[in-house]
């Protein structure tokens, strides 16, 4: 892993993301990427080095004033003692907050984005709250949602949410470095729902033999009852008082044979807990 991206209006819900991400890029030697994108009257993203857009003098002075404002705040933000001991860079963006984050991981080739789940206000709110969703269905790297600073930044216990899927293989890569950088325990668990409901010792042969295709170590097999995927997903993470939730998205809504977007983004809405995403392909 070598960079982290880390959107920020510099709420809280913000600073909590930058401290997890922090945390990571100490662990795994990887540059933290501090994104501020400040919203202007055009609808595309580009480099605060580029030239201001056309429009009336009143908009361009205002644009400029947020600019400016914005440039402080994130050069007090990159060089913030807490991150004295990792590499930080700071990029302003000015036009469309979601656009703004999809531009900058092609650009930058990121590996890892780390952003909150709620801003400062419901317009900040665009930038690290409702985008998140839009992220994860998208990115074509990992997500990590951060609803609220975690009691532990040593993520031991992972709760890998599966439907055993092939699709999966990829994901699994994506678990098994998290587990690397922590030394964890990987709780795999799959949701018997009334809908998709199979006997708990044949579930659990198929765990069983799904973590062997995966290779996995250091893991527990789990099936866990409730009345919908995404329940049984947090419920069960709550239980064992995991530290990340992991669980692949095939970047659509709507439910599928196996754990679909819509789960992925209903556990990344409503868990207290960071959860990790990454889109498969069907």
């Amino acid at each position: 892993m070598k960079k982290i991206l880390v959107p920020t209006d510099f709420s809280r819900s913000a600073q909590d993301s930058a401290d997890v991400a922090a945390d990571i890029a100490r662990r795994s030697g990887a540059t933290l990427i501090l994104l501020h994108v400040v919203e202007e009257v055009t609808e595309d993203s580009f480099n605060v080095k580029g030239i201001v857009s056309s429009g009336n003098f009143a908009d361009r002075i205002f644009n400029i004033k947020m600019i400016d404002k914005a440039r402080k705040q994130l050069e007090k933000a990159v060089q913030d003692p807490r991150f004295a001991d990792i590499r930080v860079d700071g990029e302003l963006r000015v036009g469309n907050p979601f656009h703004g984050m999809r531009t900058i991981v092609a650009e930058k080739k990121v590996d890892l984005v780390v952003m909150g789940k709620s801003g400062k206000t419901k317009l900040q709110e665009m930038l690290v709250g409702s985008n998140t969703e839009k992220i994860v269905r998208i990115a074509k790297c990992p997500v990590l949602a951060v609803n609220k600073k975690p009691a532990r930044t040593d993520f031991r216990n992972i709760v890998y949410a599966t439907a055993m899927a092939d699709e999966e293989l990829v994901f699994s890569r994506v678990v098994k470095r998290a587990q690397q950088i922590y030394n964890s325990t990987i709780h795999l668990v799959t949701i018997n729902t009334p809908g998709t409901f199979l006997p708990d010792h044949i579930a659990k042969e198929n765990l069983i033999k799904f973590a062997k295709k995966l290779v996995l170590k250091n893991y527990t097999i789990n099936v866990y009852n409730d009345f919908t995927v995404e329940e049984g997903v947090i419920r069960f993470s709550d239980t064992i008082d995991a530290d990340m939730i992991a669980i692949a998205t095939h970047g659509r809504t709507g439910f599928a044979h196996i754990i679909a977007g819509s789960v992925a983004e209903e556990v990344v809405g409503h868990a207290k807990r960071p959860v990790l995403t990454f889109v498969v392909k069907r």
